[in-house]
């Protein structure tokens, strides 16, 4: 998930599922269609509505494992859940975790839990992450169970997805109404991009978000932190009965699974992570690598669409790639107004073009997105901004994506304040990424003003001692670039890299190869010899 935020917000990773809100919004510009391979708000893509009906799931209760775990601890891995059916076949359940994992016995927060018990044969839980930070895994299991995770695992696993502290349906952050939602998120920063009046825009902006973030969260907006996530994540292991995790995370759900992994090696059960991220990278190296893994995406949209009779430009990709920039200028010095009275400008239209590029049977759109912002209309790119940014057709906002993302984002990584670095890094940016990088510069400018300075530390991970974890890589992601994936599976004391020779972010719903080699492992323990290099 590793998700983009260009102008406004840090810039860090982008859901796998990539909330988007009904077919309807597309519809309205006769482009009725799921965006193909992502999970979607209200529905499903592969396995639409999977287990939302067709029998009930009954009650339950879990069995803990009794952990030998230090007294003040027992009573959260000893806790029982009481599963209570819900949505049809699925059982849901709340869990209690420390607010502080260094005080368990001050306050607590509510974790939510959604299960889709197996049809079959029982080898345990499964775990699932769809990325982010801030997707809602629990939204993730009872809209796309069959994307969750293929029926074949289903067949063995109970399937459960849960939000981690600070989104979804466990406690949340909280810090706008829709309205403040829809000013952070759309309203034009005034001033030239980099120049002292813009910056001071920015940074009260910013400034604004934290301290609303601060005054409606309250205390759990310091420990939302992904450490601490990892260790709700192994009470919660013990406390539906595996000795240890199996688990399958896309996007930041590999930062988080690769985490947990380090800090409970000998907890490991079989752990894939599809998407990968590198521990080890900065947040500057994350803001850099995803920059160039759009500009590149996007030349490869070009490439192939140059390629086609109906394509909307005339000419080679790089010259096309040169109108887009110049689309970019002009619009950022000279807004577009949509009917509904928001202005376009480069930063909301670049959302727009990297929503279609996470999946490439998804880029049509961007032929409809040009076309359309090249003649001076922006309620298609306003329509795919909007899904991005989880905001449905009334203005309402469908989950919590936008506040969780940033609070978890700068509880992980250190702001960079010193100008002189920043410059720098900015000057880098747009070397790497001429088209993207523009838009892409000041990203620590949000974290800067968060009220809890982040107390993690960069490191590579080994998990030393663990079974062996699958990594899973696709050549073309531009959102978890493949050389992060490479990274995490050298790393790793067991890790073993599976890749995908393809365009899109992450393989395991896109490469049946990928597909084939996970579910053998998860049913069977089968790890692969060699990297197969998937290219189908």
């Amino acid at each position: 998930m590793s998700r983009p935020r260009p102008a406004r917000r840090a810039s860090r990773r982008v859901t796998a599922f990539v909330a988007v809100a009904t077919a309807a919004v597309l519809a309205l510009s006769g482009c009725a269609t799921w965006f193909t391979g992502d999970y979607a708000n209200g529905g499903a893509g592969a396995g639409a509505g999977a287990g939302a009906g067709g029998g009930t799931g009954g009650t339950s209760t879990s069995t803990p494992t009794a952990e030998d775990v230090p007294a003040e601890l027992q009573p959260f891995y000893g806790q029982i859940l009481e599963w209570e059916s819900c949505s049809g076949s699925f059982q849901c359940a709340t869990a209690k975790a420390p607010l502080d994992w260094s005080n368990p016995g001050g306050a607590t927060v509510d974790l939510a839990l959604i299960k889709k018990p197996t049809s079959g044969t029982k080898l345990g839980s499964l775990f699932v992450n769809p990325g982010g930070p801030g997707g809602s895994a629990y939204d993730f299991v009872e809209q796309s169970a069959d994307y969750a995770a293929h029926p074949t695992l289903q067949s063995a696993y109970d399937l459960i997805g849960y939000d981690p502290r600070g989104t979804g349906h466990s406690d949340a952050v909280k810090c706008l109404t829709d309205e403040e939602r829809d000013a952070y998120l759309y309203d034009l920063i005034p001033g030239e991009r980099g120049s002292d009046e813009w910056l001071a825009a920015y940074t009260a902006a910013a400034k604004d978000f934290a301290d609303k973030c601060a005054e409606n969260t309250g205390p759990l907006l310091e420990f939302i932190d992904t450490d601490s996530t990892t260790r709700d994540l192994d009470m919660l292991r013990a406390v539906v009965g595996d000795p240890k995790l199996n688990y399958l995370g896309y996007s930041y759900g590999t930062f988080l699974g690769a985490e947990y992994a380090e800090n409970f090696p000998s907890k490991v059960g079989r752990i894939v992570l599809d998407g990968a991220e590198d521990p080890s990278s900065s947040g500057f190296d994350i803001s850099i690598s995803q920059a160039a893994g759009f500009e590149q995406a996007l030349k490869n949209y070009l490439t192939d669409c140059a390629g086609r009779s109906d394509c909307w430009f005339q000419g080679s990709a790089d010259q096309a790639l040169t109108g887009i920039q110049k689309l970019l200028a002009k619009v950022d010095q000279s807004p577009i107004r949509a009917s509904d009275g928001r202005e376009l400008g480069a930063s909301n239209l670049l959302t727009a073009v990297f929503y279609p590029l996470y999946n490439q049977e998804n880029w049509s759109y961007l032929d409809t997105l040009f076309q359309t912002v090249g003649d001076g209309q922006a309620d298609f790119a306003f329509q795919l901004a909007d899904a991005y940014n989880s905001r449905n057709a009334d203005g309402t906002y469908a989950d919590n994506l936008i506040e969780s993302f940033n609070a978890i984002s700068c509880a992980d990584y250190p702001a960079t304040t010193d100008p002189a670095v920043i410059a720098e890094q900015n000057e880098k940016i747009v070397e790497a990424s001429p088209t993207v990088g523009p838009y892409w510069t000041y990203s620590d400018v949000s974290c800067s003003q968060w009220p809890y300075p982040s107390r993690r530390v960069p490191a590579p991970v080994t998990a030393a001692g663990s079974g062996p974890i699958l990594v899973v890589g696709t050549t073309g992601d531009p959102a978890t670039p493949y050389k992060w994936a490479e990274a995490l599976a050298g790393q790793l004391e067991n890790g073993h890299l599976v890749t995908f020779q393809g365009e899109g972010h992450t393989a395991y719903n896109s490469s049946t190869c990928v597909a084939d080699a996970v579910d053998a492992y998860f049913l069977e323990g089968t790890v692969p010899a060699t990297d197969p290099d998937c290219t189908n």
